[in-house]
């Protein structure tokens, strides 16, 4: 029992992971239409400031989230701005090439200052809970606690305050909220904001269980689009229930298949899901 009871934390901690990075990409997919594949180079830099920040710099763990979430949410401004806005009339292949090509420069730029080394970042919560047998390191627990305050957050703020209104507004019909006198582009930097700023306090908090290294969102973004598909694109109770969906996946038939396979199953369930519901699992939630 202790063992299934292990496989479920470790499930909630990688679901919680995934969700966070797919919320964001699922905000900018669903105001924008824009499947950003640069949002796992996001994730990776926002590792790199973190750690940036408590090697080079010396401040806290959670000083350094905070200064993270803010570079790559100012970074992401910068993408939409500089890259994504300008495309905003052209053929949709254009995002999709131009999010490539910030994936790339991005990458590019990170090994030039730290190279391609893999790195430790280190954490203040290094202790270990014991419940009657069942073992969870408190950084896990971190991980779960803080990203689902965070999605919980996340909708309070869509769902109760004026300027979380205008988001879903952009999202539900972008020509009825252009003639009530939304900014779409407030609304465009701000969607971009927080999906950098969740993708780099994800990458914080995992980072201290897993490395750090230039081409670490790859498997990420991967993984983040294969939920967003499941969930509904643009859907996000979708995103949520799908990165959990994948996490437990991901637990369960590493600890009773193989650790070999992890990373396979979940291209193995969107197969499965998909077949069965083409439309994703709240399809409706992207409208």
């Amino acid at each position: 029992m202790n063992l299934f009871l292990q496989q479920i934390v470790n499930g909630l901690t990688l679901g919680s992971i995934y969700g966070l990075v797919a919320l964001g990409l699922t905000l900018v997919y669903g105001i924008l239409h824009i499947p950003n594949f640069a949002h796992g180079a996001l994730y990776m830099v926002g590792a790199f400031m973190s750690y940036f920040l408590m090697v080079d710099v010396g401040v806290h763990y959670w000083f350094a989230m905070a200064g993270a979430a803010v570079i790559v949410a100012v970074l992401a401004i910068i993408c939409e701005r500089l890259v994504f806005h300008p495309l905003r009339h052209s053929p949709p292949i254009h995002d999709k090439i131009a999010a490539i090509g910030i994936l790339l420069f991005l990458e590019a730029v990170v090994q030039m200052f730290w190279g391609s080394d893999f790195r430790r970042m280190s954490s203040p919560f290094t202790g270990i809970l014991n419940f009657d047998g069942l073992i969870i390191p408190e950084q896990r627990l971190l991980i779960i606690v803080g990203a689902l305050a965070l999605m919980a957050g996340l909708q309070v703020f869509l769902r109760k305050t004026m300027t979380g209104a205008t988001i879903i507004a952009m999202a539900q019909n972008r020509e009825g909220a252009f003639l009530v006198g939304i900014d779409a582009n407030r609304v465009a930097m701000m969607t971009f904001a927080i999906s950098g700023a969740l993708a780099a306090i994800a990458a914080t908090l995992y980072a201290p269980i897993n490395l750090v290294y230039p081409a670490m969102g790859h498997l990420v973004i991967m993984k983040a689009f294969v939920i967003i598909i499941l969930g509904g694109m643009g859907s996000i109770p979708g995103a949520i229930v799908g990165g959990m969906i994948i996490g437990f996946a991901e637990a369960f038939g590493g600890f009773y298949i193989s650790t070999a396979y992890k990373d396979i199953i979940a291209f193995g369930l969107l197969v499965v899901i998909l077949s069965i519901r083409p439309q994703g699992l709240f399809a409706k939630g992207a409208h």
